[in-house]
This record gives structure tokens, C-alpha cells and sequence, in this order.
């Protein structure tokens, strides 16, 4: 329903259905949009809470960059990004 919403109203699906935009510049350098919260927060671990499940993020000497209520930039040596329910 939410996606025929999207598509009749030509808004962004990201809006309209609360996904998570994820924006990776190589793998030094994660942007993450539409989420809701971090719930671990480790140098090798990040998991951040969105609307549709956790992502984690593992790698070497992750930090998160800064965050804002919009998103946050996460930096260090990215090793996987998982989707979990």
C-alpha cells in the first residue's frame, strides 16, 4: 500500500515508506539516512536501529563521525553492512 502511495504521489519511497538510505564513499566512509537510533556502539561494531530492522556494521577502528536527527556518518575500515529483523 505504502508503495503505491509513493508511486501515485511521486514522492521519494524513502519518505513515504521511513527506508534507510545508506551512502558509501569506498570503504572508509558510511552516510546513513532514516534511522531511528544506535543501540551498540563498539570500535569493530555499530548497530543502528531503523524502521525496518538493525543495521550492523562491522570493521577496524569505527567511529561514528557525527549524528544528527536526519543522519550520521560513520568512518573506519568498513568490513560488511548486514540488514537484520
Amino acid at each position: 500500500m505504502k508503495n503505491r502511495i509513493a508511486e501515485a504521489s511521486e514522492l521519494p519511497k524513502d519518505v513515504v515508506m521511513g527506508q534507510p538510505v545508506i551512502t558509501a564513499m569506498g570503504r572508509t566512509e558510511l552516510t546513513i539516512e532514516n534511522y531511528r537510533g544506535i543501540t551498540e556502539y563498539t570500535d569493530v561494531l555499530i548497530r543502528i536501529q531503523t524502521k525496518i530492522g538493525q543495521i550492523r556494521i562491522t570493521g577496524k577502528k569505527l567511529k561514528v563521525e557525527y549524528y544528527t536527527n536526519d543522519d550520521m556518518k560513520l568512518t573506519g575500515q568498513i568490513e560488511t553492512i548486514e540488514y537484520q529483523q
